[in-house]
């Protein structure tokens, strides 16, 4: 089989080569260069989550405390484009000092370097302000304030970098958000469209045992009302694997319903990765389009796999059909009859990164194969 990326439109024909990183420790760094770039991209790591959230969660986070270590001044404070939201030590007079010297800066967007007013504390020893203005997109949103005893050349231009910066992890939590918006308006979408053909053909394979097996229609209108509840419901974006698998079974009872023995499933998964969280609704879209393929044959065989892998979870959802040619799968995929898996990709790559996106193995005769691997723990990732 070929096997085809869906999200960034990849194809691996050949075999695939496991890369080792090569890592070292903190002993085996031995230049003072390597010992700094060390200390400031570990820095920049437990800095950036907090700052993902907005700027008032950066400030209030403790990440003032980690920049006045990083830049080793006495002071650091963060201010919107309205207040001080937070700083590593107390102002003191210092505060009201400093309201009316970040607004130039806000106004102009270009940093101030301003004498401070001595506040009467013999302990205090601040007396220059440096003002970095934090800039998104067009428009300061708020500043850096470094408080200290003297202003160098070397500490205003790292005051200027760490802003930027900070400016970057805010574009970027706005494009997570953006990100977010456009995985849930396509999970509205992939929504709506479940009612149009599967809900006429649902409704007709149970009317048709209406009077021949009443308990049997009885049984599948229930499982529809189910299915339908699930799909339709607006509650949280994640859900276990269990309840993604019972929503599947639903599923494929109204199919072979439909289809009968034309239609054969097996299930094979792990018990331990059962309460595994993953995005709503992202199974069953690779289940519908294995049956799809599958009975393009004549008769079907779907098969649904859960592994458990260590930190991971592998998922396949693997059909008997004809298969394609692999240079024609990703146009398919992305074609409106491939809706459903590349929103499911993008939903996959919005919640655990751009490593977690589905994978297609395909060939002429070799059937699809559909699968995604799901990290066990992620960020803001649970099942409500």
């Amino acid at each position: 089989m070929a096997i085809l990326g869906i999200g960034m439109g990849l194809m691996v024909l050949g075999p695939t080569v496991a890369i080792g990183s090569l890592v070292r420790n903190r002993r085996t760094l031995g230049t003072p260069a390597q010992r700094a770039t060390l200390a400031v991209l570990e820095a920049a790591n437990e800095l950036a989550p907090p700052f993902r959230s907005g700027l008032a969660a950066g400030a209030t986070s403790g990440a003032p405390y980690h920049l006045k270590q990083l830049l080793d001044v006495e002071s650091i404070a963060l201010t919107s484009d309205k207040e001080i939201l937070s700083s590593t030590e107390n102002l003191g007079a210092h505060e009201g000092e400093l309201i009316p010297l970040i607004e130039p800066v806000l106004s102009s967007g270009r940093s101030r370097i301003a004498t401070l007013v001595t506040c009467g504390n013999p302990n205090c020893f601040l007396s220059v302000a440096i003002i970095v203005p934090v800039i998104k997109g067009a428009k300061a949103v708020g500043t850096l304030v470094i408080l200290t005893t003297s202003a160098t050349t070397g500490l205003i231009r790292t005051a200027e970098a760490v802003a930027r910066w900070i400016a970057t992890q805010l574009e970027l939590a706005e494009l997570d958000e953006s990100r977010a918006r456009l995985a849930e308006a396509e999970l509205r979408l992939l929504r709506a469209q479940i009612s149009p053909h599967f809900v006429y053909n649902s409704l007709t394979a149970i009317a048709s045992y209406v009077r021949s097996d009443p308990q049997r229609a009885r049984d599948l209108l229930l499982g529809f009302a189910e299915f339908t509840r699930y799909a339709l419901a607006e509650k949280g974006h994640f859900a276990t694997l269990a309840e993604e698998l019972r929503i599947v079974d639903h599923y494929l009872e109204l199919e072979r319903a439909r289809f009968g023995d034309r239609l054969a499933v097996t299930f094979r998964v792990a018990p331990e990765v059962l309460g595994l969280a993953l995005p709503a609704f992202v199974i069953q879209p690779l289940v519908e389009n294995a049956v799809r393929h599958g009975l393009s044959e004549g008769k079907g065989v779907v098969s649904i796999v859960a592994i458990n892998e260590g930190n991971e979870c592998l998922i396949y959802v693997e059909d008997n059909g004809k298969g394609m040619d692999p240079a024609k799968a990703i146009d398919q995929l992305h074609s409106t009859h491939g809706i459903g898996l590349t929103n499911v990709d993008e939903r996959l790559r919005q919640s655990f990164g751009d490593d977690y996106g589905l994978t297609v193995e395909t060939n002429k005769g070799a059937g699809f194969r559909v699968s995604l691997r799901v990290p066990k723990w992620a960020p803001r990732v649970r099942a409500s």
